[in-house]
């Protein structure tokens, strides 16, 4: 690639990168879309208790790239990390697969309980290193654009944007396969062999990854950056703060005007503020380049609540409805998630084809919109699909009061399939931008890092929406009410929880917006 003739679009290596990520999705879904069916169905939890699991897992998942974001970009090559994170998750599926089994010999029982959860963690440990590094190692072999987000080169930045669109694409078709055969699969097969399906699939990306070792460029580090860029920013912070905080002067009634005219000679804190002893500039410019994301970031976490749902609520939702496809065949609830990735598939194309030029004649701007407001309008659509959701909930509990003795409604499933879709539009916005800007906002020494902080926003909004779980059963159970999760899905509300998530995101975009008016990029 060095010395060659520039290519106008991605290069093999890029290709098979995505398809080694298609995979990995293929099998990560393949897991979690229906993991709240064998929590409730097998581990015999309660609706919420399985909610809760999921997105706590979720959410541990998606935060533990952050801190192994750091050792990659610092420590390790993401090559190796790759290798190493993919063996610990390989080890993390077969033990999961081994749960179904010691379950059925020992259920009910805390050493099951423990093996359950042990495997879990494993699958997040390797998932931990394994995506950030793969997709900022992927990013790497964009020919000899070393500083592709910071450029202002035209030609770097769209060949950025193809290459975030494609791998994109690739993940939705492997999470495609993986919620609609896995689930299939799973309801009608057995655990045993929906678990271990996934298992050999990622088995085999790490082969695949492996094989094309010799065509993949792999970038030096840097020596001059700093070499614990995670450390330093967070001890950069603190001292600054610490700084800050010392930097107080007291004025004396008698003396005021004396200390006033001094203070315009000399400076109200040292100019060595901004130099701690053992950390260099970089140190502060990582810190404030993390601290500039967090507003953003934060107000992007109601959308990361919203999208927990599908693989929650949503599935129990499908269960209690009819879901009879002829006489025989009954549509598995978790392949309804399938319909998010249809949507991403068949609707991305038309994003540059067809809404862009639309937007570029209104806006009259050659850009369109910037990927700030491609995030906010994802934002509104998962506002209007949680609305959506609570209006179709609200008609399943007025159904199922009029047949109490009856465990399914006469509502077809399909009526789901709004909420369904919407929530995939948003994902094309939103998710797709958040991918780009946070790569785009960070330096090159953190690559790493900035695809973990996009990730992370789906880990502390899986930890948010377990929080919220918890504290509407707690106020719940205060009054003295029905829980609105309540196992018996005639007797829940799922569609006050859809309200409440609904005007939680409608002051989280409100406040997106003021910050979008404040935010520039640098």
């Amino acid at each position: 690639m060095a010395g060659g003739q520039r290519t106008k679009g991605l290069n093999k290596s890029c290709f098979v990168l995505i398809v080694i990520a298609g995979i990995e999705r293929f099998a990560f879904k393949g897991v979690a879309s229906n993991l709240v069916t064998y929590l409730t169905d097998v581990v015999k939890m309660s609706n919420s208790a399985a909610a809760k699991t999921v997105n706590n897992w979720c959410g541990f998942t998606s935060m533990l790239p952050l801190l192994v974001a750091s050792l990659a970009d610092s420590c390790w090559d993401k090559y190796p990390t790759i290798l190493a994170s993919s063996f610990i998750y390989v080890v993390g599926l077969v033990a999961l697969t081994s749960t179904e089994l010691t379950w059925s010999w020992y259920p009910s029982n805390n050493l099951s309980f423990s093996f359950l959860f042990c495997s879990l963690c494993l699958v997040s440990l390797g998932q931990g290193g394994y995506n950030p590094s793969l997709q900022a190692f992927g990013a790497d072999q964009l020919e000899s654009d070393d500083e592709l987000p910071c450029s202002k080169d035209d030609q770097k930045s769209n060949k950025k944007s193809l290459f975030f669109k494609w791998w994109y694409f690739g993940v939705c078709g492997g999470s495609l396969l993986g919620v609609t055969v896995m689930s299939y699969i799973q309801d009608t097969f057995g655990w045993v062999l929906g678990f271990t399906i996934p298992t050999i699939a990622m088995v085999s990306s790490i082969g695949l990854f492996w094989c094309g070792s010799r065509m993949y460029v792999y970038k030096q580090k840097d020596n001059s950056t700093d070499k614990k860029p995670f450390r330093n920013i967070v001890r950069a912070i603190k001292e600054t703060a610490l700084k800050l905080t010392n930097c107080r002067i007291k004025l004396s009634s008698s003396k005021s005007q004396v200390v006033e005219l001094e203070l315009q000679e000399k400076p109200l804190c040292p100019e060595s503020l901004g130099k701690v002893k053992g950390l260099n500039d970089n140190s502060f410019e990582n810190a404030k380049v993390v601290l500039r994301l967090v507003p953003i970031w934060t107000m992007l976490l109601m959308f990361a609540v919203i999208f927990q749902q599908p693989a929650t609520f949503f599935t129990k939702q499908g269960v209690t409805m009819k879901r009879n496809i002829g006489s025989n065949f009954k549509i598995p609830p978790a392949t309804l998630q399938s319909s998010i990735t249809v949507s991403i598939i068949l609707l991305m194309p038309l994003y540059d084809t067809m809404f862009i030029p639309i937007i570029r004649i209104i806006t009259r701007d050659e850009k369109g919109i910037n990927v700030m407001q491609r995030m906010g309008i994802g934002m509104v659509l998962s506002i209007i699909a949680m609305m959506i959701a609570a209006l179709v909930e609200t008609k399943r509990l007025e159904m199922s009061q009029k047949m109490p003795h009856s465990e399914t409604v006469p509502l077809s499933i399909f009526w789901l399939l709004p909420q369904y879709i919407l929530l995939g539009i948003s994902d094309i916005f939103t998710v797709v931008g958040m991918q780009e800007f946070f790569y785009s906002e960070v330096p090159g020494r953190m690559k790493t890092m900035g695809i973990a902080l996009y990730t992370s926003v789906f880990g502390v909004g899986s930890f948010l929406g377990a929080l919220l779980i918890s504290l509407v059963e707690i106020f719940n159970n205060s009054r003295g009410r029905q829980s609105w999760f309540s196992d018996d899905m005639r007797e829940a509300h799922l569609d006050k929880y859809y309200w409440l998530l609904a005007l939680l995101s409608a002051l989280s975009m409100l406040l997106y917006v003021i910050l979008c008016k404040f935010y520039r990029s640098e």
